[in-house]
């Protein structure tokens, strides 16, 4: 896609080098007309041309804010120009191919399946108390902040050892447990600090699992939230208000890189979790993923992220 605003020449220009780049291979290349700053803001325009590739700006700075003022593109050689260039392009349209999925030695299962149990999802199963215990869980953490006791979780264990069944949800990846079998996650909610703070109107403040997860806890509760996180690289703060089923990100050019480290097995707390972030741009997470080589995955637009957290959490509590 490229963003462009009325009349722009440039916009053109850059959609011939996105086919020229191509050579051959199916992709759609829409030509998006941005004419508002608050249009700008939405779609994560930078300036006319902005060129997106799976939502994605390759050839975003960081720091850059959204504009629907002339951009200048600087090439490797110091030129500069009103578009990439092909090479340029060939580049990045290689990157967003080689990161589409994780490698085949990691089964070849798409990093995001990670976070939804790999296609089984995240609600448990009715039988023996499981989904009772977790919708249990979740709902103590949505109204303290925190985890739940044993003697909070008894009346929903129906007659069950409740250490029994949460031994049971660690098994299947529901929620984690440390030590004397207390509860130190129960996606989404952690009951340990991390990056990702999640104040729900009313305001409790949780703490999410990953990124994904803090997306997925406004449609999991119904309720409006605010999320607050850091980009790991930059340390700016990224914020997601999300009120009335509509998220607003600041800033507007912000991604979510999804990942997973080491092989394919093992709960997602330590599997991929901490590799599932906000970054303020692509260009941030990008700097991320070179840092750090065993990780695997893909940068995702803010609407695919939010589809993924709403698809994975929203069903938790509606579901009885």
């Amino acid at each position: 896609m490229v963003l462009t605003v009325p009349g722009c020449p440039n916009g053109p220009v850059a959609q011939e080098r996105i086919t020229t780049a191509l050579n051959g291979r199916a992709a759609e290349v829409e030509l998006v007309e941005v004419t508002e700053q608050a249009e700008a803001e939405r779609a994560g325009m930078t300036g006319s041309p902005t060129v997106l590739l799976d939502g994605v700006d390759p050839f975003g700075t960081v720091g850059a804010a959204p504009s629907v003022s002339c951009r200048i593109y600087r090439h490797a050689d110091g030129e500069v120009d009103g578009a990439p260039s092909v090479d340029e392009l060939r580049k990045a349209l290689a990157t967003v191919g080689l990161a589409a999925s994780v490698d085949e030695d990691c089964c070849a299962v798409e990093v995001l399946d990670l976070v939804g149990r790999d296609g089984r999802g995240r609600l448990a199963p009715v039988e023996d108390g499981l989904r009772a215990v977790q919708q249990a869980v979740l709902l103590h953490f949505a109204a303290t902040g925190s985890a739940p006791g044993t003697a909070d979780l008894e009346p929903a264990a129906a007659g069950r050892a409740v250490a029994e069944v949460l031994a049971e949800l660690a098994r299947e990846d529901f929620l984690t447990l440390g030590p004397e079998g207390r509860i130190r996650a129960a996606y989404p909610f952690s009951a340990v600090p991390t990056p990702h703070r999640v104040t729900i109107a009313g305001g409790v403040q949780v703490w999410s699992m990953c990124a994904i997860d803090a997306l997925g806890i406004p449609a999991m509760l119904g309720r409006d939230a605010v999320i607050t996180s850091v980009d790991p690289v930059t340390r700016e703060r990224v914020r997601v208000t999300s009120e009335n089923g509509r998220m607003v990100w600041e800033p507007a050019t912000s991604v979510v890189f999804v990942g997973r480290r080491g092989g394919c097995s093992g709960p997602a707390a330590e599997v991929c979790c901490d590799t599932l972030n906000f970054f303020t741009s692509s260009a941030s997470a990008r700097t991320w993923v070179k840092q750090h080589p065993g990780v695997k995955g893909r940068i995702v637009d803010r609407a695919h992220a939010e589809e993924v957290g709403q698809a994975t959490f929203g069903p938790l509590l509606t579901t009885g």
